[in-house]
């Protein structure tokens, strides 16, 4: 039964997106079947696997609110044989409202998941920026979170805030959820700051840090224009070095804990 991991912070510009893309695909090429789940209305995880969001007429939206089974709307990938996506597309930022007077609302996300977890070693969840109604249902429903924290003035600016959710959400909601680490990204070996914002985040979250550090890449930004992840894109890029590092920094650690 595959292991559910979201890919949470409610800052924007954290490499959250691109983390989950190339967390997934490298996954994917290490040959563990996994499921890139794009859990926020942007679709940005579906347009960067070479999907037009435009053109999903069967996504988590349907999935959360219809009932759908995820099977009927995940799309295979062309490039990578182990590797899924259940595509998004603009109609979930009215999920939340429509949500509302759902019993059991924070469930949903859970209940579609469930029916597909045993076809996958990983399940990665990209969610929005935010803290709203479906980054719950993506918290709810994931084992564990990826935190990606920019190596950047005000890294640690709600983080806090992010951390005192996770924790209302393991007492109330998900008492198995686990913070699978800390990922530091954006890192400049250039500038000072980020040298700081390294030993800063290191110090005060040493154990919870993971050691593979995600450097600024051009490879990394221009990878989504052509649809492809990183290492499909420029396998030798310092970009997809460091997600294939990450996740053999995933599958160790969940080899340990297995």
């Amino acid at each position: 039964m595959g292991k559910i991991i979201a890919i949470a912070n409610q800052k924007g510009g954290v490499g959250k997106t691109t983390s989950a893309i190339n967390l997934a695909a490298s996954l994917a090429v290490l040959e563990k079947r996994t499921l890139l789940v794009d859990a926020d209305p942007q679709a940005n995880s579906t347009s960067g696997l070479g999907i037009n969001p435009k053109e999903v007429e069967t996504g988590l939206y349907e999935c959360m609110i219809d009932g759908i089974d995820p099977k009927d709307a995940i799309v295979k990938n062309d490039q990578l044989k182990f590797l899924d996506i259940l595509p998004s597309h603009i109609d979930l930022v009215g999920a939340e409202v429509e949500m509302v007077s759902i019993e059991g609302r924070e469930e949903k996300m859970r209940e579609a998941l469930d029916k597909v977890k045993e076809d996958y070693d990983f399940i990665i969840i990209d969610c929005s920026p935010s803290l709203g109604l479906i980054t719950i249902n993506a918290l709810t429903a994931a084992d564990s979170v990826i935190i990606p924290v920019q190596c950047e003035y005000f890294a640690l600016e709600g983080l806090g805030k992010l951390l005192n959710t996770i924790k209302i959400i393991q007492t109330r909601l998900n008492p198995r959820l686990e913070i699978e680490g800390i990922l530091l990204t954006l890192y400049d070996s250039r500038t000072s700051l980020g040298n700081q914002v390294v030993e800063e985040v290191r110090t005060h979250f040493n154990k919870m840090t993971f050691q593979t550090i995600i450097p600024r890449n051009v490879k990394l930004s221009e990878s989504p224009s052509f649809g492809l992840p990183a290492i499909v894109h420029d396998a030798e890029s310092k970009g997809a070095i460091s997600y294939l590092n990450l996740a053999h920094e995933v599958i160790d650690k969940n080899l340990v804990t297995a």
